[in-house]
């Protein structure tokens, strides 16, 4: 608690005169000279509550202790109140400059200056509690967004595990390792870059980028749903079991669709929309839906054409595979089904990225 005064006046008189109007409500501290006063103040900092100083006989030694008081911002957490001539105008705006909260002028006026002290007093306590409040409650907002932002780091590292978990386990059931599911993703990312480049009012950033290539672990998710006979069948399919094949865009999205509370609005969409649209085809031949132009999610686009080129270039239960050149020339020629000519463009200026892999 605050409760002292200091004062500082080399007359021995009216230091005396001031502390006896203010003894009563305060410990009074008196100095004669800045030394001093510079001394008790850092003695006593967090106790004084309120400097007063009379520059009528002081004024050399009060502006030292108002410039040693500014430069250690103390004047901010404790009032300085000043006994100076009415008459001097210019020396009161120059004492204001430093911080100064009050003047007082002579004679004395025992009951007005009880006043102007015990109210600046106040007003600094009360600045100075609600200064520690606020100081306290951002620093609880820190470790509250401290321990959130780790939570939410937490959450997004085990939903991308999540993530990559049921995409392995769609490719498990396909014969295949969870080694397409990471090529994808991979193959997803240097296209996304490349686009950027390209286009740069595309619409992706770094961090949409990131949240594509996370969800296109999910791309065949739908595939849980169709029975082996079909799924790992050697041969050509019927048209029936193609059909069926092919719901595997919609099965997907209704997968995606029971667990999307687990992610964000923004990855939830994404995730099924690439699950639903990775088959569009850009001509509007491809499904579920025959999308045509940019009717087709950029992300899904990008994913299918990740998805096709790792399709051809890896040998799968149904086909061999077929080399990196000819697979290009195939994606390039349409001979997959037609793809966006900016993707097309991205995928040519990238080509040695993506064969590296």
């Amino acid at each position: 608690m605050r409760d002292k005064i200091m004062i500082l006046d080399v007359n021995d008189v009216n230091r005396s005169t001031l502390n006896n109007i203010l003894c009563a409500q305060y410990t009074i501290i008196e100095t004669k000279n800045a030394s001093d006063s510079l001394v008790r103040l850092k003695e006593s900092e967090n106790e004084i509550a309120a400097v007063l100083i009379d520059m009528l006989t002081s004024e050399d030694d009060g502006f030292v202790l108002l410039k040693s008081m500014k430069e250690n911002s103390w004047n901010t957490k404790i009032p300085v109140l000043v006994v100076c001539d009415s008459a001097a105008i210019k020396l009161e705006k120059e004492l204001f400059k430093y911080g100064v909260s009050e003047c007082i002028n002579q004679p004395f006026d025992d009951a007005l200056i009880r006043l102007k002290v015990s109210n600046i007093v106040k007003l600094f306590q009360y600045q100075n509690e609600l200064e520690s409040k606020i100081e306290q409650q951002t620093e609880k907002l820190r470790l509250q967004n401290q321990m959130l932002k780790i939570q939410a780091e937490f959450l997004q590292k085990s939903n991308l595990r999540i993530t990559d978990l049921l995409g392995t386990m769609a490719e498990y059931r396909n014969l295949e390792s969870g080694e397409h599911i990471q090529r994808v993703k991979i193959y997803t990312g240097i296209l996304a870059e490349e686009l950027i480049k390209e286009d740069p009012s595309c619409g992706l950033t770094p961090e949409k980028i990131s949240l594509i290539v996370s969800a296109s672990s999910l791309h065949d998710i739908g595939k849980i749903a169709i029975p082996d006979t079909i799924l790992l069948k050697p041969g050509k399919l019927t048209e029936e079991e193609y059909e069926y094949v092919k719901s595997h865009t919609i099965s997907g999205c209704e997968i995606l669709e029971n667990i999307k509370d687990i992610w964000n609005k923004e990855y939830a969409q994404i995730s099924m929309e690439i699950c639903r649209y990775h088959h569009e085809r850009y001509d509007g031949n491809g499904y579920p839906d025959g999308l045509k132009g940019d009717e087709i999610p950029i992300h899904a686009q990008i994913v299918s054409v990740a998805d096709v080129y790792d399709a051809l270039v890896n040998e799968r239960v149904y086909k061999s595979a077929v080399p990196k050149d000819r697979a290009f020339r195939m994606i390039i020629n349409g001979e997959c089904g037609i793809f966006s000519p900016i993707l097309l463009t991205c995928l040519t200026n990238c080509r040695e990225q993506m064969e590296a892999v």
